[in-house]
């Protein structure tokens, strides 16, 4: 390897890797700090909620991926500026987007870990966080799941509990229904079959229910259903992805075609992953041309504060995109790749007569 290019990724690796450690640090704190208030009128230990701040970080950190590329990047020409090198690269005919294409070159091999390796460790991570704290709520004696037979939900109702397990989901309805509700002993007092099954309240209206109780049965117009789960919590239940890896996320998604449940959220997921790469190395890229052009002011602050203030506006734009994606008011794919799109204009845009900056 030319000494050069070992001497200008050593540099970028070392402000990236200086940038990942504050913000870890940064959410280390700020997350230690949430699971103490939840904890607060729990019998927990320090450590405990130290080791669950811990788990939780990779998510986070995953999510702001874009912003630690961008900080980076300032930092590593900053240091170039500041030691006057980059006067010593262009005395001795080294040309700026050379430096920017041995940066961005470092940014694609980054991404390509984060998104393979460090996406999928974060996602375990989190499950088993959401596994753990999961014990530590009301909720944690209620249970609803999906997989390839359906809906399957546990619920507790006063000193009964519920098994319902459907083959779709019709926005409020339950549709091929098995309710079995069994003692706090797991005794079977009877078993309900139905075709349908409003649950947009809490108060479930069973239609034309088929009631077993032992050895007899019994058809009714309609029973109403007491839950602990409404159509809105169920909904809510499945919105947490990142705790799936990607291959998770398309066996959740087949499950969710076979349940008629709607995969919109998932393939939003799994667009953003495929296209998370891109994004980062877009980042590194803008934050590059972007430094060439503010290198003329003195104040180091200055120049970070116009990239925060950019970058805070890259992620609005994307979230108000992926938001019209989620609320199927725009194609899911455009809604992810878009924002990339008009990104990549204004880079491009940025780069005519980078050489002479």
């Amino acid at each position: 390897m030319k000494t050069y290019i070992k001497f200008l990724s050593q540099n970028f690796l070392n402000s990236f890797f200086y940038t990942l450690l504050i913000i870890f640090s940064l959410v280390m704190i700020i997350n230690l700090l949430s699971e103490l208030e939840f904890f607060k009128n729990i019998d927990v230990g320090i450590f405990f909620t130290f080791y669950l701040s811990f788990l939780n970080s990779p998510a986070v950190i995953f999510e702001i991926f874009p912003f630690i590329f961008l900080v980076s990047t300032q930092l590593f020409f900053i240091k170039l500026f500041n030691n006057d090198e980059i006067k010593i690269f262009k005395y001795s005919g080294f040309k700026n987007s050379k430096i920017l294409q041995i940066i961005t070159f470092v940014s694609l091999i980054l991404s390509i870990t984060i998104v393979s390796v460090f996406y999928t460790t974060s996602s375990n991570l989190k499950k088993l966080y959401l596994e753990i704290k999961t014990n530590y709520t009301k909720d944690g004696k209620y249970l609803a799941v999906i997989n390839q037979n359906g809906l399957w939900i546990r619920d507790k109702v006063q000193d009964k509990i519920i098994l319902v397990n459907s083959s779709k989901i019709d926005d409020d309805y339950l549709i091929d229904n098995i309710i079995t509700e069994f003692t706090s002993n797991y005794e079977i007092i009877k078993n309900i079959k139905s075709d349908r099954i409003n649950i947009k309240e809490n108060n479930w209206i069973v239609y034309n229910p088929e009631i077993f109780v032992k050895n007899s049965s019994e058809i009714k117009e309609q029973i109403t259903l007491y839950s602990n789960f409404n159509s809105e919590r169920i909904n809510s239940l499945f919105s947490n992805l990142s705790s799936l890896s990607f291959f998770k996320l398309l066996e959740l998604k087949k499950n969710y075609v076979l349940l008629n449940y709607s995969t919109i959220e998932i393939n939003l997921q799994i667009q953003k992953l495929i296209s998370y790469p891109l994004y980062l190395i877009l980042m590194t890229l803008f934050s590059g041309t972007l430094m060439f052009r503010v290198k003329k002011y003195k104040s180091n602050t200055l120049k970070i504060s116009i990239g925060l203030f950019l970058c805070v506006l890259i992620y609005y734009f994307n979230n108000l995109f992926n938001a019209l994606g989620t609320t199927e008011k725009m194609n899911y794919i455009l809604s992810v790749w878009f924002p990339l799109i008009i990104l990549s204009l204004i880079t491009t845009l940025m780069l005519f007569k980078i050489n002479e900056k």
